[in-house]
């Protein structure tokens, strides 16, 4: 492969240049920010000659090789380092290369990334006749993920990473760019402010909340779910109610309580698609659960689900909770709409929901799977925002 000949741009307010050793005191400083260590590889501790050996041997040698064009992003008007932005691979085989960025604390919510990846990116297909440059950034990385929207990047799918970071998730998101999709110099471009998908970054891109209720006096907590919690869920999801009108595993084990914690619960919030909720009593301890998924089909709505451990029913602990958890979904998600289904009959289900407010719309015929792959009728309800006022 032949060396890639360093050049500089300067577009939309920003200089991209090449590294300098100069800059090895800024990176040293950048880098340790706990986001840039949280979603990025850089070494942890990040020391001083991490910093140096990356703007003297790493980022030349990615020139001269043709493996990389790392740029340096600065301030146009004063020089000042602000992010790094470039081509963190390239394959001329077949014309495409990788995008990767980080932006300086101190240079955040500027637009630094958008405006430095759309240069790159201009630069990438018009220099260097790329057909194709892909993204990647592990789930939960919501502002990358925004980034890459409003750089263009279409959001495909998911892969593995190759190198997740040390405790971060292994899953990853995938996005890919081509000639011509890349948006002018100043425009807003996709996912602008107050978009679905900017509403969804600026929720999910924060540590899951914790919520609060109260009912006949007591406060209810709900908070994300805990490994002390676990004992508890596992033993309400043995109970035969609760056997009887769900699917969880029979036998229901502890490493299923784990498993659901890791890869759904905590899954969820970090892909944007939904919030899981431990509800504890004013003890702090587990006495249900609650969900609200959000349709990939229609953003603004979400589905409600729920189970109350044994010993905690009838207490009024699940409207409580499932009200407070829809008026979120409402308030901070901008849902309109939120929809109730259980199977014909969970007749102490449909009570939670209509005492949380609900309205009964009707049965959905086959809209369910029940625990012998059988497709069964189900209640449906809906609460709208107007409905909790």
């Amino acid at each position: 492969m032949g060396q890639v000949e360093p050049v500089e741009i300067i577009e939309d307010g920003l200089l991209l240049r090449p590294w300098r050793e100069t800059d090895a005191d800024a990176v040293h400083r950048a880098c340790q920010d706990p986001d840039i260590q949280r979603w990025t590889t850089v070494p942890r501790p990040y020391r001083p000659e991490h910093a140096h050996g990356f703007v003297a041997d790493l980022s030349p040698a990615a020139w001269r090789d043709g493996t990389g064009a790392p740029f340096a992003v600065c301030d146009a008007g004063t020089g000042e380092l602000l992010a790094s932005c470039g081509l963190v691979s390239l394959d001329r085989a077949t014309a495409s290369g990788e995008v990767g960025y980080w932006v300086a604390p101190w240079a955040r919510g500027r637009a630094v990334a958008v405006r430095a990846t759309r240069a790159v990116a201009r630069w990438a297909f018009e220099a260097l006749k790329l057909r194709r440059l892909i993204w990647q950034a592990a789930i939960g990385n919501h502002a990358s993920r925004l980034v890459a929207l409003r750089s263009g990047f279409r959001v495909e799918g998911e892969l593995r990473l190759a190198c997740p970071a040390p405790d971060g998730r292994r899953e990853g998101w995938i996005g890919s760019l081509f000639p011509g999709e890349v948006p002018p110099p100043g425009e807003p471009g996709p996912a602008g402010p107050g978009s679905p998908e900017a509403r969804r970054a600026a929720v999910f891109g924060r540590p899951q909340p914790t919520l609060f209720a109260t009912v006949r006096g007591a406060e209810l907590r709900l908070r994300p779910m805990e490994e002390r919690d676990l004992d508890a869920i596992t033993e309400t999801c043995r109970d035969l109610d609760t056997i009887a009108w769900t699917t969880v595993p029979v036998p229901y084990e502890r490493a299923h309580a784990g498993g659901f914690k890791r890869d759904f619960a905590e899954a969820a919030w970090a892909r944007g698609t939904g919030a899981y909720f431990t509800i504890a009593d004013a003890d702090d301890r587990y006495v249900g659960s609650v969900d609200l998924r959000i349709l990939a089909a229609d953003p603004a709505q979400g589905m409600v689900g729920f189970m109350t451990a044994p010993h905690a029913r009838g207490r009024g602990y699940m409207p409580a909770a499932t009200a407070a958890l829809a008026a979120w979904g409402f308030t901070t998600l901008g849902l309109a709409r939120v929809e109730w289904r259980a199977l014909v009959g969970n007749t102490a289900s449909r009570r939670v929901a209509e005492k949380a407010g609900f309205t009964l719309e009707g049965v959905a015929r086959g809209a369910l799977v029940d625990r012998d792959g059988g497709r069964v009728d189900a209640w449906v309800a809906s609460l709208l925002p107007g409905d909790l006022t």
